[in-house]
């Protein structure tokens, strides 16, 4: 678990979280996804107490760092409770707006967001890359959204994604699957700055960061808002594709298959 410290006379800032691990200090917040046993999945739990910190920081960070573990930055969506609501019988799939707006707060709040990305990034784990301001990143990262291979798209994901990279770009991701490194994340524009030692260079960033001042940074971000308001146009679009595809019987059988036998679509069961 984790607990915000700071600011004690606010008793918002003493909450304790079970999918985040937050340490708020001088106007920093970092956030770290913390479901080791889970692939850093997102959950509804997690998308509820993002929104609550994030709240938080509205008023209390002007810069928030977004972190996973060493070996996983976030994997996507949790496929394990897809297929557990699936054998229930729950076809229709989990509101997609939570979360969107989880990404829309990292992208047009009144703070500098930083994804400090180590591991691998997959699925709804772009989501949070795109989504923020400033994306840092290990050499040994790795990028990927594998949502075609279920039948699936990431439909939530590609207005931050091309408002990061550009549309054609942000189609060649989702047609290839495959994961791409750190030097190729970069050339195409997903991540900012690559090194070998990504906690290093998140201090550096810091430094010159930390000195700008809420009042101006709320300018910089609500103008930007001003100037590109596609991620509220598009969310409407997004959030009714994303319901219809993940309520797809034979899209989330292929889901309960691959989380029961481990075989892919395209393997027959157990090979």
């Amino acid at each position: 678990m984790g607990v915000i410290n700071s600011a004690p006379h606010s008793a918002m800032l003493q909450q304790s979280y079970e999918t985040l691990k937050v340490k708020l200090e001088d106007e920093i917040c970092t956030i770290q996804i913390h479901r080791p046993d889970a692939n850093n999945s997102i959950n509804e739990m997690l998308i509820e107490e993002f929104l609550a910190v994030l709240a938080v920081c509205e008023e209390h960070a002007k810069i928030v760092v977004l972190e996973g573990s060493p070996e996983v930055f976030c994997f996507g969506a949790d496929f394990d409770n897809i297929s557990k609501e699936f054998s229930a019988g729950k076809v229709k799939g989990q509101d997609p707006e939570p979360l969107y707006n989880v990404w829309l707060k990292l992208a047009t709040g009144p703070y500098i967001s930083i994804a400090h990305v180590r591991g691998k990034a997959n699925a709804g784990g772009i989501g949070f890359v795109a989504a923020c301001d400033i994306v840092l990143c290990e050499e040994a990262a790795t990028f990927s959204l594998s949502e075609l291979l279920f039948d699936l798209i990431p439909a939530c994901v590609l207005p931050f994604l091309i408002r990061k990279v550009g549309a054609s770009k942000a189609n060649t991701i989702s047609l290839v699957t495959q994961p791409i490194d750190a030097k190729q994340a970069q050339s195409l524009g997903l991540v900012d700055m690559v090194d070998g030692n990504s906690q290093s260079l998140l201090r550096r960033q810091l430094v010159r960061l930390r000195r700008l001042s809420k009042v101006g940074i709320r300018h910089q971000k609500g103008y930007m808002n001003q100037l590109d308001d596609s991620l509220v146009k598009h969310m409407p679009k997004a959030l009714a594709k994303n319901e219809e595809i993940f309520s797809e019987p034979s899209t989330l059988s292929k889901i309960h298959r691959y989380i029961t036998t481990g075989a892919f679509p395209w393997e027959k069961s157990g090979s």
